[in-house]
């Protein structure tokens, strides 16, 4: 394991904070790997598996490290693309290969839509798209009803209702997304509402993210290679099926990568997928660019 270098970025209204494991003999573009809102501690497991070339990771606006002016306030799928340009120039090391995943793809596109040289082979694991799905409408105001849960009710029930939605399989229905959230208890959680409302995914991320509607047509005539990964174990939910509706809507397939939505996890956020076959499957795409 190569021991990171911790920097700090100046954005308007944030500043981010992100690692450098840097390989100097590596003649392989810089791997930057990202999430939203999950930060560079999540991507620990992930990064040791290559060794080979320099890893970078970052905590995104209003996440962990990275400090942002208001906290309360949403954060964009293009803020975050404006702040990954401004990491990637930063490091000035021509394009890089992007892993992104989750809310992190949503954001990659974003980048990728406006700053193609910037990236040479973007990897977008399971975005949680609901603006793009045939129920988008139901989609949609399911996860609205997430940040209106946490509204109302603090984070216990909003990360409740959030742990709902996203295990959800299938299309969503306005029934489906007008049911309350569950009982906190239920996973171990306090309904207790210590007033705060901006937590980082329900809070600053939610709606802007799976809102967020992709610009298809620069994307297809971007010069970067983008493929787009789908958990083999969480078909049917919902960044899974976002997975595939960016797909066809690139005129592509997703590639299947082992796991589920947290598969390159070993044990970050007391979570853990098949990192090992996982980095592989990352490994096997990033050699075929």
């Amino acid at each position: 394991m190569i021991e990171p270098t911790t920097r700090t970025l100046a954005a308007p209204g944030a500043v981010l904070t992100y690692d450098v494991r840097g390989n100097d003999s590596s003649s392989a573009p810089v791997l930057l790997l990202i999430g939203s809102p999950m930060g560079a501690a999540g991507f620990t497991t992930l990064a040791g598996h290559f060794t080979d070339r320099t890893v970078v990771t970052y905590d995104p606006r209003g996440v962990e490290r990275s400090g942002k002016a208001d906290p309360a306030s949403p954060s964009t799928p293009d803020e975050h693309a404006n702040d990954l340009h401004r990491l990637i120039q930063s490091l000035d090391a021509g394009p890089v290969d992007l892993f992104a995943s989750s809310g992190g793809a949503v954001n990659a596109l974003a980048l990728v839509s406006r700053h193609p040289g910037e990236v040479r082979t973007l990897i977008a694991h399971e975005p949680p798209l609901a603006s793009i799905l045939p129920d988008r409408e139901a989609a949609l105001a399911a996860s609205r009803a997430v940040q209106g849960t946490y509204q109302r009710r603090g984070w216990g029930a909003g990360m409740a209702h959030f742990i709902a939605l996203v295990s959800h399989r299938g299309p969503f229905t306005d029934e489906i997304a007008g049911q309350p959230g569950p009982d906190p208890a239920m996973f171990g959680m306090s309904a207790e509402d210590d007033g705060s409302r901006s937590d980082a995914l329900l809070g600053q991320n939610m709606v802007t993210c799976t809102h967020y509607e992709p610009d298809f047509d620069a994307l297809r005539s971007a010069s970067t290679r983008i493929v787009i990964a789908a958990g083999a174990d969480s078909e049917g939910e919902m960044a899974n099926r976002g997975a595939h509706a960016v797909a066809e809507r690139l005129g592509t397939m997703a590639v299947r990568f082992p796991s589920n939505h947290g598969g390159f996890l070993g044990g970050e956020y007391g979570q853990t997928g098949d990192p090992d076959a996982f980095a592989a499957a990352l490994r096997e795409v990033l050699d075929a660019g």
